[in-house]
C-alpha cells in the first residue's frame, strides 16, 4: 500500500507499511498518511490473489501488533480515518472522488489490521491496543474517549447516513465488512460467546441509539440489491508532488474490488459460489443476521433482535406501544418482493425464517398476500433440489413451510392457485397443477428421499407435520398428487405394521385374549362394500360406492379424533445452532473477506 507499490508480493517491503508497523511513532497530522492512503498497486483480481494479499500483509500486521503498544500507530490511523469521516457526507455531495477514495483506503487498512488483531489476541488485549498512544508528551490529547467505541459508532453512522452513490459504494461495503470483522472473534471460539466485549459495545452506550436505524438501513440495502459501479467508473487525474503522491485510475479500489465482488470472494466454496450481483446487499444481510443472533446481555435483551421482531409496515398508521424499543417502519411490499427473488441463497432463506417466526406483523402480512406462489415456489424448488443443497438450507426452507401451514387460510388458498408448466419438476410433466398439489408432491418427494438416503428424524418429522397441517384443507388434488399420497400411506403403513408386529411378538404371552385389539371397523366396512360391488371398478364407481357408504356408516362405531395442528417450536437454546450457521454463511459468502480455514474453531470446514 502507498503510492509506490506495484505488486502484491512487494507489500512486505513497502516503505509506508514498514513505517506504519515499525518502531517509529507517526503523528496523526503527518503528511505520511496521504502517502500511505494513495494505493496504486494492481488490486487482486481473483479469490486466489485475495488470499495472497492476506499472506503478503500478515507479517506487517504482526509487526504492528508487536510495536503498537510503544508507537500507538493503530490509534493514529483510526483517528485519521475518524477525522476524514466528518467530512465524508460533504465530500459525497461535492463529488470529491480523491477524498472519498483515500478515506476508503484508510478503512480498508483498518479492516485488514483488525482481522489479524482479533485472531492474534483476546478481546481484552484488543481493547488495550486501542488505548495505546505515542509516548512523546503532548502529541495526543489526554481525553478519556473510548476509541474502539468511537470507531464502531462512526461505522454505524457511515452505513446509515452517507448517501449511496457510485463514489461511495465501496466505502459503504467496507464499513459493513469492517463491522462483520469486528464481530468475527466468534469464529475462533468453539463455544458460543455470551459475555463478549464486542457485544457490550453494540448493545449499550453510544452505539445503542443507532440500533433501529442500522437494522432499517441493512434491510433496505438487501431490498434494493444495488449493484456496484462498473469497472473504470472512477477516474482520477494523475498528479505528483514532492511527497510522491500518485493518482491514476482507481484500479486499486474500484476496479479491483468490483472484480473480487463478482468472483464471490475467497470464502466461497469452489464449485458452488454464485456470482454476487450486489456486494452491499450480500454483506448487509450477513451483518443483519449476525446482529440478530447475538446472545442477550446479562441485564438486557439483544436490541437488534428487538428491532427485527417489532418493525411494522409503512402503511400501518397505528402507534407503537411504549413498551417496544427500537421500533421502526419499512415497506413490506418491497421486502416481500426481495425475499421472493433472493431465496436461492441460504442467508435470504434464513432471513425469511427469522421474520416469519419472530415478527408477527410480517407474518400476518405475508399470509394475507394473494400472490403467495411467488414466495412458496422458490421454497419448493429448494426442497426439490435437496441433493444439491446443504442440510441447513433445506431445514430452513422446510421450517418456513411448516410455519405457513399452521394457518388454515394458507392451506385453503394454495388449492385455488393454478400453476402451469413447472419446468424444474422433472419426474413428470405438470402442464397444470394447483400450488397445493405441487406442495404435496415436493414434500412427499423430500420424505422419500430422506427415507432412502439421509434418514434424518428431524427432517422426517417436520415434513409429516406440514402434510398433517394441510390435510384438513385438501381440495381438488391433482391425480398425481393423490397417487403419491396413497403410495406414501402404503409405505408408511408397511413400516408401521412391521414395527407393530415386532412389538407384539415381544409382548406375546403377557396378554390375554381379551387384550387383543379388534380390526379397524372403518376400514373393514368400506372394504366389504367394495368387494360386494365386484372386480374391475372404475375410479368414478369406487368414489360413488364410498360416498354411499359414508351415508350408511353407523356413526356410533366411529372414534372421534381431535383436530391436530403441528406448530414449529424453537429449541431451548437456538443460538447453539443459529450462531455457527450464520458464521458458516459469512465464511462461505462474505465478499472480499478471507479467513484461514485452519484457524476456524466454531465449525468444521468439511461439514454442511
Amino acid at each position: 500500500m502507498g503510492s509506490n507499490s506495484s505488486r502484491i508480493g512487494d507489500l512486505p517491503k513497502n516503505e509506508y507499511l514498514k513505517k506504519l508497523s515499525g518502531t517509529e511513532s507517526v503523528s496523526e497530522n503527518d503528511p505520511f498518511w496521504n502517502q500511505l492512503l494513495s494505493f496504486s498497486f494492481p488490486a487482486p483480481t481473483s479469490s486466489t490473489e485475495l488470499k495472497l494479499l492476506e499472506e503478503a500483509t500478515i507479517s506487517v500486521c504482526r509487526s504492528l501488533v508487536e510495536n503498537n503498544p510503544r508507537t500507538g500507530n493503530l490509534g493514529a490511523l483510526i483517528k485519521v480515518f475518524l477525522s476524514r469521516t466528518k467530512e465524508l457526507k460533504l465530500s459525497a455531495e461535492c463529488q470529491n472522488h480523491i477524498f472519498i477514495w483515500q478515506t476508503h483506503n484508510a478503512l480498508f487498512i483498518i479492516c485488514c489490521l483488525l482481522k489479524v488483531f482479533i485472531y492474534e489476541m483476546s478481546e481484552e488485549e484488543l481493547q488495550l491496543h486501542f488505548t495505546y498512544e505515542e509516548k512523546s508528551p503532548g502529541s495526543y490529547s489526554s481525553d478519556s474517549e473510548d476509541l474502539l467505541e468511537e470507531l464502531l459508532c462512526c461505522l454505524m453512522q457511515l452505513i446509515t447516513d452517507i448517501p449511496l452513490l457510485d463514489i461511495t459504494y465501496e466505502i459503504s461495503v467496507e464499513a459493513v465488512s469492517t463491522m462483520v470483522v469486528f464481530l468475527s472473534c466468534q469464529l475462533f471460539h468453539k463455544e458460543v460467546l455470551r459475555q463478549s466485549i464486542s457485544h457490550k459495545y453494540l448493545m449499550r452506550g453510544r452505539c445503542l441509539p443507532y440500533t433501529s436505524k442500522l437494522v432499517k438501513t441493512l434491510l433496505y440495502n438487501f431490498i434494493r440489491q444495488e449493484k456496484p459501479p462498473p469497472p473504470g467508473a472512477h477516474v482520477f487525474p494523475q498528479q505528483s508532488d514532492a511527497g510522491g503522491l500518485l493518482y491514476g485510475l482507481a484500479s486499486g479500489v474500484a476496479t479491483g474490488l468490483w472484480t473480487v465482488f463478482t468472483l464471490g470472494g475467497v470464502g466461497s466454496k469452489a464449485a458452488a459460489a454464485p456470482e454476487v450481483s450486489s456486494p452491499l446487499a450480500n454483506q448487509s444481510l450477513l451483518l443483519l443476521l449476525i446482529l440478530a443472533n447475538l446472545t442477550d446481555a446479562a441485564d438486557a435483551p439483544n436490541p437488534y433482535r428487538q428491532a427485527i421482531v417489532s418493525f411494522k409496515n409503512t402503511q400501518d398508521s397505528s402507534p407503537f406501544p411504549s413498551s417496544i424499543p427500537h421500533a421502526f417502519q419499512i415497506n413490506f411490499n418491497s421486502l416481500y418482493m426481495a425475499l421472493c427473488e433472493q431465496q436461492t441463497s441460504d442467508q435470504a432463506t434464513l432471513l425469511l425464517y427469522t421474520l416469519l417466526h419472530q415478527n408477527s406483523n410480517i407474518r400476518t402480512y405475508m399470509l394475507a398476500r394473494t400472490d403467495m406462489e411467488n414466495l412458496v415456489l422458490p421454497i419448493l424448488e429448494i426442497l426439490y433440489h435437496v441433493e444439491e443443497r446443504n442440510s441447513h438450507h433445506v431445514y430452513m426452507a422446510l421450517i418456513v413451510l411448516l410455519i405457513l401451514t399452521e394457518d388454515d387460510g394458507f392451506n385453503r388458498s394454495i388449492h385455488e392457485v393454478m400453476l402451469k408448466n413447472i419446468t424444474w419438476y422433472s419426474e413428470r410433466v405438470l402442464t397444470e397443477i394447483s400450488l397445493g398439489s405441487l406442495l404435496i408432491l415436493v414434500v412427499i418427494r423430500t420424505i422419500q428421499y430422506n427415507m432412502t438416503r439421509t434418514r434424518d428424524k428431524y427432517l422426517h418429522t417436520n415434513c409429516l407435520a406440514a402434510l398433517a397441517n394441510m390435510s384438513a384443507q385438501f381440495r381438488s388434488l391433482h391425480q398425481y398428487a393423490a397417487q403419491r399420497i396413497i403410495s406414501l400411506f402404503s409405505l408408511l403403513s408397511k413400516k408401521h405394521n412391521k414395527v407393530l408386529e415386532q412389538a407384539t411378538q415381544s409382548l406375546r404371552g403377557s396378554l390375554s385374549s381379551n387384550d387383543v385389539p379388534l380390526p379397524d371397523y372403518v376400514i373393514t366396512f368400506f372394504s366389504s362394500r367394495l368387494l360386494q360391488a365386484g372386480a374391475e371398478l372404475s375410479v368414478e364407481r369406487v368414489l360413488e360406492i364410498i360416498k354411499q357408504g359414508v351415508v350408511a356408516l353407523p356413526k356410533d362405531r366411529l372414534k372421534k379424533f381431535p383436530e391436530l395442528k403441528f406448530k414449529y417450536v424453537e429449541e431451548e437454546q437456538p443460538e447453539e445452532f443459529f450462531i455457527p450457521y450464520v458464521w458458516s454463511l459469512v465464511y462461505n459468502s462474505a465478499v472480499g473477506l478471507y479467513w484461514n480455514p485452519q484457524d476456524i474453531q466454531l465449525f468444521t470446514m468439511d461439514s454442511d
